[in-house]
This record gives C-alpha cells, structure tokens and sequence, in this order.
C-alpha cells in the first residue's frame, strides 16, 4: 500500500476524511467551550461585584 492508496482509502476518502474533520471540529468546540464559558462568568461577576461597590 501507498500514501496515494491510503488517503484515497479505496473511494471512500471523501466520508472518511469528512467524518475525521467534522468529529475534529467538534472536538474542538467542546475542549474550548468551557474555556469560554469561564471567562465570560468571571466577567459578569467582576461586573457584579463593582456594581455593589457603587451601591
């Protein structure tokens, strides 16, 4: 077997690497959300907590 023979993967190589690049995405999305979602949370509580300060 081949490079050429392994990436085309018999005519199938278009679902296949499809599918890896779709389960990559999304893989991705779900390590980076929570990163995001923190950041967005200590945001709004610093905001927060300099409103009760002006109060």
């Amino acid at each position: 077997m081949n490079w050429q023979e392994f990436f085309a993967m018999g005519g199938y190589a278009f679902y296949v690497w499809f599918s890896y690049g779709i389960t990559f995405v999304v893989m991705l999305i779900i390590a980076i959300s929570p990163i995001i979602q923190r950041k967005q949370f200590l945001r709004q509580q610093a905001l927060r907590l300099k409103r009760q300060d002006k109060s």
